[in-house]
Formats: C-alpha cells, structure tokens, sequence
C-alpha cells in the first residue's frame, strides 16, 4: 500500500468537514513532522482561498507547556482564520456545521501595522497592535475522538473552526495581559479558569512568536489582521443549546450561544 502524498492528505482532511472526522494521519504524517504537516495545511489554504474564503487572520495554538509536553513538541503552531468563521459576540454556531467542538477563552489583538520581520519582538508588537480583545475559539478537529499527534493538528489548520471577538476592543496602553484573569462560562456554570501568562508566559509572547515566523515564511501579518494568542486554560465541550461566554479581566467579555439562529 503506498504512502498517501500531502496532497492526499489535504483532500482527505477538506472532505472530513461534510463526511465526518477521519483517523489519524500515521499513515502520512510522521506525529512530529513539522514541515509536512504545514505543507497539507497550505494546500488547504491556498485551495479555500481559490474557492473565495479570505483570511483576516491566523491563531497561535500549542501555546501552553503542558499541551506541547502532551503532544511531545516544543514549539506552538499556527492556523489561518477566514472570514466565514467568526461568529458575531452575543450571535449564534449552528451545530450542524460542527463535529466534536470545543471553546477555549483567549486573548485577542487587531494590527495596526504590518509585522514583516521575522525577528518581530514582543515590544514591537505592542508597538503595532490597534485593539486588544476578549475572545473565545471553537476548537474542533477533523480527527476521530481528537487522537491527535503534533502534524494530525498542523495539518488541520490548528484543529481552528470558529472564533468569536468582543465587539468593542481596547487600547493595549495600560492593560495588564500578563495577570488578566480569565473565567469562562457555559450556562452560567464556570468550566475554565485560567490567565494570561498561560499563553507562552505572556500573550505578546505568543503574538510575536506568530509574527517571526510568519515573517520567516514569507506571509508576515498585516494591518488590520485577527491574532489569536492562544488559550488561557483549559477547552470545555459543548452540547447543542449551550451558552458560552468569556470574562477576561480588564480587557472585556464575549459569548455565543452553540445552537442554529
């Protein structure tokens, strides 16, 4: 039986959105094959883009020690956020356009200017950021029973669905990211907690870990681009009907109800 090329992969991974989650990659993707992973994710990518979808963004994942010590990687990884995936704060997911999701509570920053170097700080990120958001994304892989390697979740454009972005954003001057404190609720019940050092021991960290190496590879961030800096605790499933909502302290909140409009 021949070893599936990325090309395969990438086709197997775009048709598991209507057919359902497919096993893992072994069979293609060595679990900690960084360079074959991001290739099938950029054959998706650039398929998508052809199709219509614009990215208006990229997210950070991985960014937590424990997750990279899960997985057994030492580094983050990136997907691309399209227009079509944002959900409006307060607005609606339809469940049918899901298959295992989960919500993680984040913090978020809008680009003011263009970060083009790939040994992008984190001062000049701050330097560079427009908005700082409440955010939450809806995590969900394409892989059955989320039995994923460190490739299976590249490969996947970062397990990435769904995010959400509170509606109004706020200067970074004076904000302290470091110690916000976030709480995230479904149904009024707490099921994370966590903050903002949990995101690469800051999320300016993990923001200009983005940008080098998007830089590095020839598609650095831009002006008015969405950045994801990754998960302040834990991811929590939903059910059909569910209320999520983030409360990240000093910055803001968002919510989005798991049910079709």
């Amino acid at each position: 039986m021949s070893t599936p090329s990325h090309e395969d992969l990438a086709i197997r991974l775009r048709e598991a959105y209507t057919s359902g989650a497919v096993p893992p990659m072994r069979d293609g993707l060595d679990p900690v094959d960084a360079a074959g992973a991001y290739a099938v994710q950029e054959i998706n990518t650039r398929f998508w883009q052809a199709q219509g979808r614009r990215i208006v963004g990229r997210k950070a994942g991985l960014t937590a020690k424990a997750v990279q010590t899960q997985l057994g990687v030492d580094q983050p990884d990136f997907g691309a956020l399209f227009d079509d995936m944002r959900v409006a704060d307060g607005g609606a997911l339809d469940p049918a356009k899901c298959i295992q999701p989960k919500a993680e509570a984040e913090i978020a920053f809008v680009l003011a200017a263009d970060l083009p170097s790939a040994e992008t700080t984190p001062e000049e990120v701050a330097a560079a950021v427009a908005t700082v958001h409440a955010a939450i994304e809806i995590v969900d892989s394409r892989i059955a029973d989320w039995k994923i390697t460190f490739a299976d979740t590249v490969a996947d454009n970062g397990s990435s669905a769904f995010f959400v972005l509170a509606g109004e954003g706020k200067p970074l001057q004076g904000l302290d990211l470091w110690t916000a404190g976030m709480v995230m609720q479904i149904n009024g019940e707490t099921v994370s907690l966590g903050a903002g050092a949990a995101a690469l021991g800051h999320p300016l960290n993990a923001a200009a870990w983005l940008a080098r190496t998007l830089a590095a590879r020839g598609e650095p961030l831009r002006a008015g681009d969405i950045l994801l800096a990754g998960a302040l605790g834990p991811m929590a499933a939903m059910k059909p009907g569910d209320k999520v909502e983030a409360f990240v302290g000093g910055i803001g909140t968002c919510s989005f109800t798991y049910a079709k409009a």
